[in-house]
């Protein structure tokens, strides 16, 4: 004396509903599995930007170290023609000096 029916149709309803609940579990289990995709995908995006900017770091640095060396060897060029000028003015200076002293012994 069960209140379920003979024919065995009881046991339809707490299998749909052990379904229904795997049903749930397995679409909240895609659901994360596609959120954690979905973060994957950024971070591979971020990490590619990442060494995108690393590379174009790398290139500057290289370009502003050759302007580098190369201000370098112009500053350089510089201060010897600058030391040759100084030389030629200090020798020009002692000429000068040298004919305003005969100029005024005479």
């Amino acid at each position: 004396m069960s209140d379920r029916p003979a024919n065995g149709s009881g046991n339809a309803e707490p299998a749909l509903a052990d379904i229904d609940a795997a049903t749930r579990r397995l679409m909240a289990a895609l659901e994360a599995l596609e959120s954690a995709v979905e973060r994957r995908r950024e971070a591979d995006r971020d990490e590619n930007e990442l060494a995108t900017r690393i590379q174009a770091l790398g290139a500057d640095r290289s370009r502003l170290a050759d302007e580098l060396d190369g201000s370098l060897v112009k500053s350089r060029r510089l201060e010897r023609a600058n030391r040759e000028i100084a030389e030629r003015l200090d020798a020009a200076i002692g000429t000068i000096r040298a004919v305003l002293d005969t100029g005024e012994s005479s």
